[in-house]
């Protein structure tokens, strides 16, 4: 499987991140309130990082630019660094680790966990109201909003919502809540960035979806 050296740097940079975290036992810390053990815990993100590699082709739309964006100055001076053609659409794929991973836990927790539809609904819709309203297009990259917004409105939420179980609904609101107001809602907006192809997920490990559960359930 051929793997771009962006994709090779960032499993790099999220290897040295985890091996940080779990020195320190953030990783223990986190999921431990999920009630997760710390092999559990582990295994988890050891499938993060071995899901970034594997994007799954969903669907082609039709895309409204004439030619591809301008590959940024930093990633065009990669060496081997070979960008897909442009061919007027524009491919969606779904990245295992940084989505499909994600919302398999979430429901995992809703199942585990006592917590009403209306809280897990409010929570859902309310972070993704604030991940849309902070995300933006952006050209050659693709969509991108601050790293500690989303994650400490779902953090805040879960607190209202319910104290006593602010972690999983922190993680699921979190999680569930950017999945769809950052990368689903603005499917459409793919269209006018001339990319011939889009990730839901984007870079695994380092996507929004897994960075905003993961540290909403630090701050619950």
């Amino acid at each position: 499987m051929h793997m771009s050296p962006l994709r090779i740097l960032m499993l790099f940079a999220a290897l040295i991140i985890l091996i940080v975290v779990i020195q320190f036992g953030v990783v223990s810390v986190a999921f431990g309130k999920l009630g997760l053990s710390s092999h559990s815990a582990y295994l988890l993100l050891v499938s993060t990082l071995a899901g970034s590699m594997v994007n799954l082709p969903l669907f082609s739309i039709r895309s409204d630019a004439t030619a591809a964006t301008p590959v940024p100055p930093e990633l065009s001076k990669l060496p081997f660094f070979r960008p897909a053609p442009f061919t007027g659409k524009t491919t969606i794929v779904v990245n295992v680790g940084g989505a499909l991973v994600p919302l398999a836990f979430s429901f995992y927790l809703i199942d585990h966990h006592p917590l009403s539809l209306f809280q897990i609904v409010a929570a859902v819709a309310l972070v993704a109201v604030v991940a849309h309203a902070v995300s933006r297009p952006i050209p050659g990259v693709g969509i991108g909003m601050p790293m500690f917004i989303a994650p400490i409105a779902a953090a805040l939420i879960a607190i209202l919502l319910a104290p006593e179980e602010r972690a999983p609904l922190a993680y699921i609101g979190g999680s569930l809540g950017v999945l769809i107001g950052a990368d689903l809602v603005r499917l459409k907006d793919l269209r006018h960035m001339g990319a011939p192809v889009a990730s839901i997920g984007g870079a695994g490990s380092f996507d929004g979806i897994f960075i905003t559960g993961f540290v909403a359930v630090l701050l619950a």
